[in-house]
């Protein structure tokens, strides 16, 4: 078992978040409820700025993965601390902008941008678009014609490592619906084609190998690959790449048997391999990006429910039904994701049996947890998943017309709602 730092327990013996008891949120706000510790966000905000600014001498920039948890407050704690914004859609892109984010400091992926999406891009003066395919680049080109304005793009690449997880994250390897294949040529013919483009200003290259990852090595070889292409590309064609984006994909620990390594220490220790190679290859150093969301994010938040029924099938399993599911997060019956959970009222309680935490959702595979040991739960209860803060509630969904939860963010001992709960008039409001 383990636990997060930024929970507790109080004198009453229960959980706190951010030293607020935990029960009394959710008497106030109700369950399911997301609950997020905003000073721990903003620590780990620190925690890579400062190593960027430390391995880098300032010339690099960190680019919050909001897809991890996109909201407007999110966003602005993301631009009070310094740094940038990673959209993959026009829905993000319109929060970084109704939440006020310096345009140019946000980069817009995704391997299948719409017309519009791009339209509302190029006419903010969105700092970077990080092409994805050739039709894309089309699209732009025309735009940049039409609206009489350079767009400053960046290429997604695929350098050909096979990250060690799971297979619907793994985005670095050749077989992969993103981006532009290095070991093919592919990626260098794109550059050569996007150079010759009126309106088209290529700042730099981008890379992602995969998410929740535990080994610094697949980190190193990206990088290593990386800063060869951008040698290769001024030698052979002369065109000098300025920035360099390494993307995210660092691992968290949902469960004791998680081994993460620190987030600094990732950076460390590829700005060696950046630093030397670019030295070797007698380029300049690139301006470095990288883009963590989940490990910002994930180890800040927590989701409380309250216990239904229990229900104990002799010899087989015991199912503890709580009022939330799939439908706050779909991660287990997307990845078979493994996570903790701890009783709200005494929750370094000793587990006692195995069980399985099951949604209320009308599917067989609508689990949260399968197989967890768990001290005596009676309905009423109130048990909390621990890192929930990352792709649970940006992962949500309407299924079932279950209205999705709200966020409650602490600070400071305070608390205060920044997404609202869906009401049943909510689900209904675009009906005709």
């Amino acid at each position: 078992m383990f636990t997060m730092e930024c929970l507790g327990v109080n004198e009453k013996n229960n959980l706190t978040i951010g030293g607020v008891d935990v029960s009394e949120l959710a008497k106030e706000y109700k369950t399911p409820l997301y609950i997020m510790d905003e000073d721990h966000i903003r620590r780990n905000c620190r925690i890579y700025k400062n190593a960027m600014d430390k391995y880098y001498g300032g010339n690099g920039l960190i680019l919050y993965a909001s897809k991890a948890f996109s909201c407007l407050r999110m966003c602005r704690i993301a631009n009070e601390e310094g740094l940038g914004l990673d959209v993959v859609s026009g829905g993000e892109l319109y929060t970084a902008i109704k939440a006020g984010f310096p345009m140019e400091k946000v980069y817009f992926h995704g391997n299948n941008k719409t017309p519009d999406e791009l339209m509302l891009a190029v006419s903010n003066n969105v700092g970077r678009i990080v092409v994805d395919n050739k039709y894309e680049l089309s699209m732009l080109s025309e735009l940049s014609g039409s609206m009489k304005k350079e767009v400053r793009v960046s290429f997604r690449i695929k350098p050909g490592i096979d990250a060690h997880t799971h297979d619907f994250v793994k985005t670095g390897q050749i077989d992969s619906k993103f981006g532009f294949a290095l070991d093919t040529g592919e990626a260098e013919e794109i550059i050569r084609y996007a150079n010759s483009l009126k309106g088209i200003k290529i700042e730099g290259v981008h890379c992602h190998i995969g998410s929740q990852i535990f080994e610094i090595e697949p980190f190193l070889l990206a990088a290593e690959k990386m800063i060869s292409f951008i040698a290769d590309l001024k030698d052979n064609a002369g065109i000098e790449i300025k920035e360099l984006n390494l993307g995210g994909g660092y691992g968290i620990k949902y469960t004791a048997d998680d081994d993460p390594v620190q987030y600094d220490e990732f950076i460390r220790h590829v700005s060696g391999v950046v630093c030397d190679l670019s030295q070797k290859r007698g380029i300049s150093l690139p301006k470095i990006l990288m883009e963590p969301g989940r490990s910002i994010v994930a180890p800040a938040g927590i989701t409380v429910y309250t216990v239904g029924a229990v229900k104990e099938i002799p010899g087989i399993r015991t199912y503890i039904s709580v009022d939330g599911g799939m439908c706050d997060n779909p991660r287990y019956i997307l990845y078979q994701s493994k996570y903790t959970a701890l009783t709200v009222n005494n929750p370094a309680a000793k587990g006692e049996k195995i069980v399985t935490i099951a949604g209320k959702c009308c599917e067989s595979g609508d689990i949260l947890i399968k197989d967890i040991k768990m001290p005596h739960v009676s309905s009423g209860d109130l048990i909390a998943v621990l890192a929930t803060g990352a792709y649970n509630y940006s992962m949500a969904s309407n299924y079932n017309r279950i209205p999705r939860p709200p966020v409650v963010m602490v600070r400071g001992g305070k608390h205060e709602i920044v997404v609202a709960r869906e009401s049943y008039e909510d689900l209904i409001k675009n009906d005709l």
